[in-house]
């Protein structure tokens, strides 16, 4: 499984303090079948713990996700900054989520050599 974030999403969460293993393990998470919401489309939502706070006070993440397969951070917020996402963000996340997804790995490897993917590191 291979797991990237978009460079919004990765300095959001550098300001948020949202660490790369708390990303994997919601990842893990995923990849055993708990996702918090299927918005369809291959886009999902994820709460994510943060600093010992525990997933209700932390933040929300927006996913381009197939399972086995690849998984994007492509948007993220804090529960009292929002509710949710709106049905316009949900269809544009969800034909970014089809790009994504589409990706070889050729156009993988560019787009973290440009900048625009950072792909988070496995630890093991």
């Amino acid at each position: 499984m291979r797991i990237f974030k978009n460079k919004a999403f990765s300095k959001w969460a550098a300001k948020e303090g949202l660490e790369d293993e708390a990303l994997r393990a919601a990842v893990d998470e995923m990849e055993r079948g708990l996702i918090d919401a299927d918005l369809g489309g291959h886009v999902v939502k994820k709460r994510v713990a943060i600093g010992g706070r525990g997933k209700s006070g932390g933040v929300r993440t927006v996913l381009a996700y197939k399972v086995g397969n690849k998984a994007f951070f492509v948007y993220g917020f804090a529960k009292n900054a929002r509710a949710n996402i709106s049905a316009d963000e949900l269809k544009a996340l969800k034909h970014l989520a089809k790009e994504l997804l589409g990706y070889s790995d050729k156009v993988l490897s560019e787009a973290i050599e440009h900048g625009a993917l950072i792909e988070v590191e496995n630890d093991g």
